[in-house]
């Protein structure tokens, strides 16, 4: 095994920075889109006041929660999170006096004061640093379950079948920590979109991302989530997507039986119908409608995703895409008593998982 050579400190400056660096580049690219009017001086400014906020947040949040965590880790998670909470809270004032201070000082906001500024910036800065910390947050305790695993895997020797079922829930893991992070960055941009254009409606939706980032959270303490949980959190997404596309998007459920008590993977509903909107409503100009249903027959959930796109072979889904993941987890929850297959039927393209329950 090589040696690893790499200063910790700045192998993390160098994550706070690429955080940063996508962090900007997502909210710079959502407020020229909610923008009416777009010239290049407003995006270099737009772009580098986003940049020094956000900067300064991010450095100041990995500074903080390296000393904080020490001091919270053993208590439970309530006590951890509402720290979390008061401490981002408290660095996003820090953070948007620094960055308001900064801007002034170099003249790009003439005519405002610097307590305009200021209020200006906090309202949005800890909205975002609460998402984005959380979703970070997440990110960072899925590769330390899987690090942990892996630990375990080189340094107890464990018999063949304990060491077996450790590598499942690694690969499962793996898989998980790649979906994670894309579907709420995607969220993330979507209610971006509303602050400028209609902040009541954005503010009902970060509501919805809450719920949707303590779904996310609350799903690895276990390896399936009830099916009542997943269609909720399915609605709340679909909630959001609407609040972005408007009448673009039409959608519908249709739920037959008692299914609410039955075990699902985390998230694999809400990835089909990403996968709906993304690629058969989001490009199409006159938009689209998605359909879910499912039902129970023969000790088997079925759930259909159909949408009016153009249909498309599951085979020819990209390594690592959404669907990709799912089909990935399927196999290792279940091997070969689940599937996910595609058909397509009058206009209609439906994506179909069977789980056995």
């Amino acid at each position: 095994m090589p040696v690893q050579t790499t200063n910790p400190r700045l192998k993390t400056s160098w994550g706070v920075l690429r955080n940063t660096v996508l962090t900007t580049a997502v909210l710079t690219v959502a407020a020229i889109l909610s923008s009416d009017s777009v010239t290049p001086r407003f995006i270099f400014y737009v772009a580098a006041e986003i940049a020094i906020y956000t900067t300064i947040i991010m450095f100041l949040a990995y500074a903080a929660f390296n000393r904080i965590w020490k001091l919270v880790c053993n208590h439970v998670g309530t006590v951890q999170w509402t720290v979390f909470v008061l401490v981002m809270i408290t660095l996003s004032g820090i953070g948007s006096f620094a960055g308001s201070l900064i801007i002034t000082s170099l003249g790009m906001e003439s005519g405002q004061s610097l307590a305009f500024l200021f209020l200006r910036s906090f309202k949005i800065c800890a909205v975002f640093s609460l998402m984005i910390g959380v979703t970070i947050a997440a990110f960072d305790r899925l590769k330390g379950q899987l690090e942990d695993t892996k630990s375990k895997l080189h340094e107890e020797e464990l018999e063949r079948e304990r060491a077996g079922k450790l590598a499942t829930e690694a690969q499962l893991t793996s898989l998980e920590s790649r979906l994670h992070p894309h579907f709420l960055f995607n969220t993330l941009n979507s209610i971006s979109s509303l602050i400028h254009s209609d902040p009541v409606r954005a503010e009902r939706m970060v509501e919805r991302m809450a719920a949707l980032l303590r779904f996310t959270l609350d799903s690895h303490s276990g390896g399936l989530v009830g099916f009542d949980q997943e269609m909720k959190i399915v609605r709340d997404y679909l909630e959001i997507e609407q609040a972005r596309l408007g009448g673009r998007l039409r959608w519908g459920i249709e739920l037959k039986g008692e299914l609410d008590s039955l075990k699902i993977p985390p998230l694999s509903i809400q990835t089909l119908v990403e996968n709906s909107i993304k690629f058969a409503v989001a490009p199409n100009r006159e938009g689209g409608e998605v359909r879910v249903s499912a039902d129970r027959n023969n000790g088997s959930l079925r759930v259909n995703v159909a949408d009016t796109g153009e249909g498309f072979a599951l085979e020819s889904v990209p390594a690592g895409h959404g669907l990709d993941n799912l089909r990935s987890r399927l196999a290792v929850l279940y091997g070969d008593s689940a599937d996910l297959r595609v058909g397509r039927s009058d206009g209609w393209t439906t994506v179909s998982m069977r789980v056995p329950v």
